[in-house]
Formats: C-alpha cells, structure tokens, sequence
C-alpha cells in the first residue's frame, strides 16, 4: 500500500529544512538577481512562509539552513570550485554579521532553529544538522529554499544517504534558468523526494 502524505509528513517525526532563504540571496540584499527573480516568479517566499507557518502550528520544527562566510574566510575552502572562487571575488559577500546572511524576514521565526555553514553547498556538511534531526526525533525532512541548482539537490541526497525520507515542496523551491530547474525537479528530485505543493503540504498539518 502506497504511503500516503500524512504518514510520511506526520508531525511527530517531521522536519521543515528550510534551504538559504536569506537576504543576500533571495531578498533585498540579494547577490543573484536572477535567482530573485525566479523566486519571485515562483512565489517561491510566499509559499515557504506558508509551510513555515503550517509548520509551526502543528507542532513541525522548523530549521533555518543558512550559509555564511567569515571575513578572514576561516572554515571555508575558497580555492576548489568554480562557483565559490567566483562569489568570494566580493570580500563583503555573505559575511557573518551582516545583513545579508539574515533569513528574509516573511520566513523567520525566533522559535526556528538554525543550522549554518562555511563550507560547501549541503546543509548536512560541516554542520552538526543531522545530529540535530537525530536528537529530535526526525525520520523526515521537508526541502524547501534555493537553489535547484546546488543546494537543494545537495540537501536531498544527503538526506537520503544518511537514511531520511525527504518530501519536496516544489513550489516553495527555485533554480535558474527557469527550465533547467524544471528537469531537475523531474529527473533527479523526483528520484530522492516525494514532490508535493504548499497546499497539500497546508492540508495534511491543518
């Protein structure tokens, strides 16, 4: 019999991963104005805050996933991938204590937990997240954030790997260009990750 939603997604052994939902990368401050751009298309912030707050309300623990870098760049590799040699060409971006490593503020909450990472482009990596998940009592986690790209990918077969079922909220979630973010929800997310909406997601925590 095929697992339904509120089996795999029930309160008590569930985890909403919130993916660099930040300033500096989706909001005002954002570095990647393409990728706002797909956000916005996609009401990717909106619906977060919607399963953030369905979250929250049944009981859901919600975990900020953020992404940060030192200015003296201590427990950061900056050297060994295109993409990050690239960013890091702007001494100033996503320094710890800015404005720009802030979650946007339609997604935070001071009861949320945060995970935040130097190094790499999981949320697992580096971090002490998964003994996090562990100490809570997850066999679940919700994906939600950016990017299509990296990240999300990352934090799904992480997930997987390390024995967690994952459900991807599709609308909550963006890449750039648009149509490749479409081919990596269809070919890889849907290998790791039930795919469902914000609403279904709404429906089964209400």
């Amino acid at each position: 019999m095929p697992i339904t939603l509120a089996d795999l997604a029930g309160p008590r052994h569930t985890v909403v991963l919130v993916m660099e939902m930040q300033r500096g990368v989706v909001g005002d401050l954002t570095s990647f104005p393409e990728l706002a751009e797909a956000c916005a298309k996609r009401d990717v912030i909106r619906n977060t805050a919607r399963v953030t707050a369905a979250a929250r309300a049944a009981g859901v623990p919600v975990v900020q996933c953020t992404a940060a870098f030192r200015a003296d760049r201590a427990g950061s590799h900056t050297d060994n991938a295109p993409f990050i040699r690239r960013l890091l060409r702007n001494p100033a971006h996503m320094l710890e204590g800015t404005p720009a490593v802030e979650v946007v503020p339609d997604v935070a909450d001071p009861a949320d937990l945060e995970s935040r990472r130097y190094h790499g482009f999981s949320p697992f990596t580096g971090t002490s997240l998964d003994q996090t998940l562990r100490s809570l009592g997850v066999r679940t986690v919700v994906a939600t954030g950016v990017s299509l790209n990296l990240g999300v990918p990352g934090l799904c077969l992480e997930a997987v790997n390390l024995g967690y079922r994952v459900v991807a909220v599709t609308d909550a979630m963006a890449g750039v260009p648009a149509d490749y973010a479409d081919a990596v929800l269809t070919n890889t997310i849907a290998l790791l990750a039930a795919r469902v909406t914000a609403d279904e997601l709404e429906r089964t925590w209400i």
